[in-house]
C-alpha cells in the first residue's frame, strides 16, 4: 500500500475509523490517492457518486451553476426546486416534494409527518412500526429508528414512539399491531443497506400497501440508499408494482453534492403547512441543479439498464466464483447493491481491499458490501470480481479467531 497518510488530524473529531489513505481525484469509476496509487470505486462512496468521478456532462453543468448562484435560502423562490420536484413526481408518480440535505434529514421529516398525521387525527402519542436491522439515520429520532442496539449504545434514552418487527413476515406485522389505535405508519428500506443488503420480498411489500390502506396507515418506504436506479428501476420499491405515502431519497439524487428529499403522495402531501419543517441548506441552487443533472445524464445514458444489466452481470459472476465455498452463507442484492454474506467478521478486508486497489465496505459485521457508480462496465465488474475472489478465499482459509 501507498505510505499512509496522518490518520487523523489532531483537530478534526475521531467519528470515523478512517483507511490510511486520502483519496486525491477520480475519473469514471477508478480515484486516485494523495501517492498516486489508483483504486477500482466498488463503494461509490457509499452509494452516492452516481455518475462516477469528473463525469463530463455533470462538471460543466455544476461549474455554470456556481457561477450564478450557490445558495439563496427559502425566504425565496428557488426555480429549481421545481424543476426537479416535477421531475421526482413524474419518475415516482407521487405528488409533492420536501428538499433537504440528506438522507437522515430526509427521514426525521418523514417521521415528522407521521407523527404529525396523527396528531391531525387526535391521536396524542403516535407509533411508528420499524424494522429489525434497520438503518435511517444517526439524529436522536432516526437512531431510534435504526435497529441496531451497537450504535444506538452509549444515546439513551431513545425517542418512544417506535414498534420493531422483522423483516417479510406479514403475520407478525399484523399480531403486533393488532387493536393498536396509535400506529400511524410503517417504515422500512426496501432494500435494507447498513443492515446487510437485505431485500424486501415484493409480496411483502404489497401485502403492507393493503394493510397501510386498510388501517389508514402511511407506508414510508427510504429509498436513500436504494433508489435512484440503483436497482434497474428509479425506486426499488417500483419492482413490486406499489407506491408509497412518503419516499425519503438523498445519497445518488445529486452524484455527491450533499441533497436529500421527501417525495410525498395524496395522503401525506399536504401535512406541512408554512413553519411546521425547514431548512436553511436545502433546496439550494446547486443541489438543485446537480439533481436535475444527475437525472439528464442517467436517462440520456440509460444507467437504470446498464445497473441492472451490469448489476445481474457481476452478480452472477459472484455467484460462480463462490459456489459451494464454505464460509459464504449468500450473495443477495439486486442492480448495483450487491452483498456478500459471510459467516464471520470480515472487517478486515477494507484493509485488504484498499491494499490490492479495491474499494469497498463491510456492513454488519460479515457483509461486503457493493454499490459502485451506475456508469460501471462489465468489463469493471469483472475487474472487481478478479480483485475481490481471491481475497475472500484467502481469508475463509484462515482458522477463524
Amino acid at each position: 500500500m501507498s505510505a499512509p497518510v496522518q490518520p487523523t488530524s489532531p483537530h478534526v473529531m475521531n467519528t470515523y475509523g478512517r483507511l490510511p489513505i486520502a483519496l486525491s481525484h477520480g475519473q469514471g469509476c477508478r480515484v486516485w490517492d494523495t501517492n498516486g496509487k489508483a483504486y477500482l470505486d466498488g463503494l461509490g462512496g457509499i452509494a452516492v457518486n452516481t455518475l462516477g468521478h469528473n463525469h463530463p456532462e455533470l462538471v460543466p453543468a455544476l461549474q455554470d451553476q456556481l457561477s450564478k448562484l450557490i445558495h439563496s435560502s427559502n425566504y425565496y423562490h428557488v426555480p429549481g426546486q421545481e424543476q426537479l420536484a416535477a421531475k421526482l413526481c413524474e419518475l415516482s408518480g407521487l405528488t409533492n416534494v420536501f428538499f433537504c440535505s440528506t438522507g437522515l434529514e430526509a427521514n426525521e421529516a418523514a417521521l415528522k409527518l407521521a407523527r404529525k398525521f396523527g396528531h391531525d387525527k387526535g391521536i396524542e402519542r403516535p407509533e411508528i412500526v420499524v424494522y429489525e436491522h434497520a438503518f435511517h439515520g444517526r439524529s436522536i429520532a432516526t437512531l431510534s429508528a435504526t435497529g441496531n442496539p451497537k450504535i444506538q449504545a452509549g444515546f439513551g434514552p431513545l425517542v418512544e414512539g417506535f414498534i420493531r418487527v422483522p423483516l417479510n413476515d406479514i403475520e407478525v406485522l399484523k399480531k403486533t399491531t393488532q387493536d393498536n389505535p396509535n400506529i400511524v405508519a410503517v417504515f422500512f428500506e426496501a432494500i435494507q443497506g447498513e443492515g446487510g443488503i437485505h431485500p424486501v420480498q415484493l409480496e411483502y411489500m404489497k401485502q403492507v400497501r393493503a394493510l397501510c390502506d386498510q388501517k389508514n396507515w402511511l407506508m414510508m418506504i427510504d429509498e436513500v440508499q436504494c433508489g435512484m436506479g440503483r436497482t434497474g428501476k428509479w425506486f426499488a420499491h417500483q419492482w413490486a408494482g406499489i407506491l408509497p405515502d412518503v419516499m425519503p431519497l438523498a445519497k445518488g439524487l445529486g452524484s455527491g453534492v450533499p441533497i436529500g428529499a421527501v417525495v410525498a403522495g395524496p395522503k401525506a402531501a399536504h401535512i406541512f403547512g408554512p413553519g411546521n419543517h425547514g431548512t436553511t441548506f436545502g433546496g439550494n441552487p446547486l443541489a438543485m441543479r446537480a439533481g436535475v443533472e444527475t437525472i439528464r445524464i442517467m436517462e440520456e445514458h440509460k444507467l437504470l439498464d446498464n445497473a441492472a444489466r451490469v448489476g445481474a452481470h457481476l452478480k452472477a459472476a459472484l455467484e460462480r466464483e463462490f459456489e459451494g465455498l464454505a464460509g459464504v452463507k449468500d450473495v443477495r442484492g439486486q442492480g448495483l447493491m450487491l452483498g456478500i454474506e459471510l459467516d464471520r467478521p470480515c472487517g478486515v478486508l477494507l484493509n485488504r481491499a484498499c491494499e490490492a486497489g479495491l474499494l469497498l465496505s463491510v456492513t454488519a459485521d460479515s457483509v461486503i458490501r457493493l454499490v459502485p457508480p451506475l456508469i460501471l462496465s462489465t468489463a469493471e465488474a469483472d475487474e472487481i470480481v478478479a480483485l475481490l475472489a481471491p481475497l475472500v478465499k484467502a481469508f475463509l482459509a484462515e482458522p477463524i479467531k
